[in-house]
């Protein structure tokens, strides 16, 4: 019966591959040289969807992580004799095992921009850095960007720009804006004559969506002849006034936080016994920071099927277990609710939905964030409450997608001074730690997020006109790398250098 269903297999293998001699498949570099949309190195069930390859897709993804490798297509060919390059191997091989658990420097991973090259190893576990660099901004001004016509909002903001000797453009429709040139092209001009450094962009909640996001990347892109931001930004927004008004409130009186006062936690999940890379980074972050005298206690989160995954070891470390069953975590015992209390950093990298991250339900974020800095790498993290973009049903992870509060906006919420997130389909700590390590450095909330979005815009070599998505169909379109979100005066400094 086992030879049947093999037999079986290879049938289905050499009938996908029309162009190709009998016995002999595609090459798998060409495979991802067709569906691998966004370029990322993985492949994913929307990208092959009502190709030959949909039905295949379930067997290369061993793992269950909704993700394919190079590699894991490798291995699964290798089961049937067929090589990398399509053609019949003489022996079959061996089982390849899985990687090992590796922990290496953030120092000595590979800065990545145009034209670097990546293995398939460090693709797939995310074990590479975004390269960026700064980018002068010739301007001296503070300015505001809002839709906000509420009094509750607009005094907060009008304390802000005084605090700032700054100044409040309003328009009508921050949402729509990239909809209308004419107003567009006056913002633009109005930029451009006051010169700002720091742009705070402050749109109502239902304006605060991907194309509003877009649409401000295009107008800030294009204050010069260049193709890069030329502005240090960032986004206030809170899901009611009266969070709002408490965000402005502390970011007037914020103090960056000095090296020695600096309390970082990291939170990771590993949901398989294959799936270690956010538990491979929250162990890169306890080393980097204990090389600065820092100690950092981890939450490691694991999935039922983490039955034999690593665990890090030591006194300030939490091993938890996921309940499962679509419930996420929603409280912690009162030791480590203490360690989240005493925190100023807490990091998180791992799979997420609106209303979760890192297996971490909305409900269990500490109450009391005030003047914390909340990272999330994860998915939907920044999740819009109106979308522009198609919906998803299924994300990264294995999990359904459902329509509840963003994770970093209850971070704000309850206390948060600056969140990091991303919209919709994140690439987690690749480019959420050169915006962490710019303003480790002293840099400013605006300077880290002006910093992540140019490397972004120069490694996609998007331009002028392409910033805003007007291909409705795709789940993940090329702009999705885009999607970041920065919540946080733009002109505060978290962290002293």
């Amino acid at each position: 019966m086992r030879f049947v269903i093999g037999c079986t297999f290879l049938v289905v293998l050499f009938a996908c591959c029309a162009g190709y001699a009998q016995g002999q498949q595609p090459p798998v570099t060409e495979i991802y040289k067709i569906y691998d949309e966004d370029n990322n190195g993985l492949l994913e069930a929307s990208e092959v969807a009502g190709s030959r390859y949909a039905r295949q897709f379930p067997r290369w993804d061993v793992d269950g992580d909704k993700q394919v490798s190079p590699k894991e297509i490798i291995t699964f060919r290798r089961r049937f004799g067929i090589a990398a390059d399509g053609t019949m191997l003489r022996v079959p091989a061996q089982k390849l095992g899985g990687p090992k658990f590796v922990v290496p420097e953030i120092a000595d991973l590979k800065r990545i921009a145009k034209g670097v090259r990546l293995s398939r190893d460090d693709a797939r576990n995310s074990a590479f850095v975004l390269a960026t660099e700064p980018h002068a901004v010739d301007g001296m001004q503070y300015v505001i960007l809002t839709d906000h016509v509420e009094a509750a909002f607009l005094e907060p903001l009008q304390k802000l720009a005084a605090h700032h000797q700054g100044q409040i453009l309003s328009v009508a429709d921050l949402a729509l804006l990239y909809q209308r040139p004419k107003q567009f092209a006056e913002l633009q001009k109005r930029l451009q004559e006051i010169g700002p450094r720091y742009v705070a962009i402050a749109p109502r909640l239902d304006s605060f969506r991907e194309n509003m996001l877009m649409g401000m990347w295009e107008l800030l892109s294009t204050l010069d002849n260049d193709p890069e931001i030329d502005v240090f930004p960032g986004f206030l927004v809170a899901s009611n006034a009266s969070a709002f008004s408490k965000l402005v409130e502390q970011s007037l009186k914020h103090t960056a936080v000095a090296h020695g006062k600096l309390r970082p936690i990291a939170v990771s999940q590993v949901l398989s016994d294959a799936e270690t890379r956010s538990l491979q980074k929250a162990a890169m972050l306890r080393q980097h920071f204990r090389k600065n005298n820092l100690e950092t206690p981890v939450v490691a989160i694991y999935g039922k099927k983490a039955k034999t995954a690593p665990r890090l070891k030591g006194e300030q470390v939490w091993n938890l277990e996921a309940p499962g069953g679509g419930e996420f975590i929603e409280s912690f015992s009162a030791d480590l609710s203490s360690k989240f209390d005493e925190s100023n950093l807490i990091i998180m990298h791992g799979h997420g939905i609106p209303g979760m991250s890192c297996s971490v339900d909305i409900q269990g974020i500490p109450a009391n964030l005030q003047g914390k800095v909340l990272m999330t790498g994860s998915c939907f993290s920044a999740s819009p409450s109106k979308s522009d973009l198609p919906e998803m049903r299924d994300a990264p992870g294995g999990y359904t997608v459902q329509k509840r509060d963003a994770f970093v906006l209850r971070a704000i919420d309850q206390g948060a001074i600056v969140a990091f997130g991303h919209q919709r389909l994140s690439s987690g700590f690749p480019h959420l730690y050169p915006v962490l390590e710019c303003w480790l450095q002293g840099n400013t909330v605006g300077e880290g997020y002006q910093r992540l979005m140019n490397g972004l815009i120069n490694l996609k070599e998007v331009g002028s006109g392409g910033f805003v998505i007007r291909e409705q169909t795709k789940k993940r379109p090329p702009q999705n790398s885009l999607l970041y979100v920065v919540i946080g005066d733009p002109a505060l400094q978290p962290f002293a250098e």
